[in-house]
């Protein structure tokens, strides 16, 4: 599972459908037994992380976590070495880091699955998450119109309106017209499956609709040490970015403008008073609660899908 389009509407469908069985089956699913999920992570997580490794527990499986430096990555061995390696080990990889080619690298040369736990352009698992909360919410998604507010060129937005337009919603891009314009991969792959476009304002962009989804301005960097942080481009220019987007913070005034039912998400973690003010995070409209908390289901119900169809050590 790299790329958001690597999945089919179908398939999309039956993680969704696993995923139902998991949240109201009284029998106990598991999977293969001993299994194992090594985390490759060059970027710091909650989130993605407890919630894979949570999966994998609760599901009777086991999980190894790894940064970069405690591996030999940091002095030399190639990636496709240490990849072999962890697949000969291992039932599946999950690889949070910058490069989207590194991934496509790894599983090149892996005898198990490897999931994208978030890379600089994708972030395929959190878009199945949002996705399936907001089918749970609204009712459906073919035809919802989810607005995504302000830095639209994000990782998190390329594989939601991807994973979104594949099932039939519509989705606006709603950011400056010239600052940040979406990722042209992604953004001309969407338009194939739905109607997707960009709007450079928050009245017309935010009309009619059933999700408004905010994340924040400035992509995070990682840590090369136990004591040593390495700062982002983003990151740096941190106080640059957040002027740029501020006319696109999701705030009352902001959402009123969407339907009377609009929800309220972010994928987490947020700035508050940054992209998103307190009283909507936390008001009546806001699902970003359980966005977070259905993470956990389904990863539960990727792996047990990549466990249905992957390769197996």
């Amino acid at each position: 599972m790299i790329s958001s389009d690597d999945l089919s509407r179908d398939q999309i469908m039956h993680i969704f459908r696993i995923a139902d069985d998991l949240k109201s089956s009284k029998v106990e699913i598991t999977i293969k037994e001993h299994a194992i999920l090594a985390l490759l992570f060059d970027k710091p997580s909650l989130r993605t992380r407890v919630s894979l490794e949570v999966a994998m527990a609760q599901l009777g499986g086991n999980s190894v976590y790894l940064e970069n430096q405690m591996t030999h990555l940091q002095s030399g061995e190639t990636l496709s070495d240490t990849t072999r390696i962890l697949s000969n080990y291992c039932d599946f990889i999950a690889v949070r880091t910058f490069s989207q080619d590194q991934l496509v690298e790894m599983a090149s040369v892996s005898r198990v699955p490897v999931i994208n736990a978030l890379t600089d352009v994708e972030h395929p698992t959190q878009a199945l998450a949002d996705v399936y909360t907001i089918m749970q919410h609204v009712g459906r998604i073919r035809d919802a119109k989810i607005a995504f507010m302000g830095n639209v060129a994000s990782n998190v937005a390329n594989s939601l309106m991807i994973t979104a337009a594949k099932l039939g919603a519509e989705v606006a891009l709603i950011g400056p017209a010239n600052e940040n314009p979406p990722n042209s991969l992604y953004y001309n792959k969407a338009r194939e499956y739905s109607k997707v476009y960009t709007d450079s304002s928050v009245e017309s962009g935010l009309e009619d609709a059933d999700i408004v989804y905010t994340d924040t301005y400035v992509d995070m960097g990682h840590i090369k040490g136990s004591d040593d942080y390495v700062q982002t481009e983003q990151e740096r220019h941190a106080e640059d970015r957040i002027k740029i987007f501020s006319p696109y913070q999701l705030n009352a005034k902001a959402l009123s403008y969407a339907a009377k039912t609009a929800l309220v998400m972010h994928d987490m973690p947020a700035h508050r008073g940054v992209e998103i003010t307190n009283d909507v995070m936390d008001g009546p409209r806001s699902i970003v609660w359980e966005q977070a908390a259905n993470k956990l289901l389904l990863n539960k119900a990727i792996l047990l899908y990549l466990s249905e169809i992957g390769p197996s050590r």
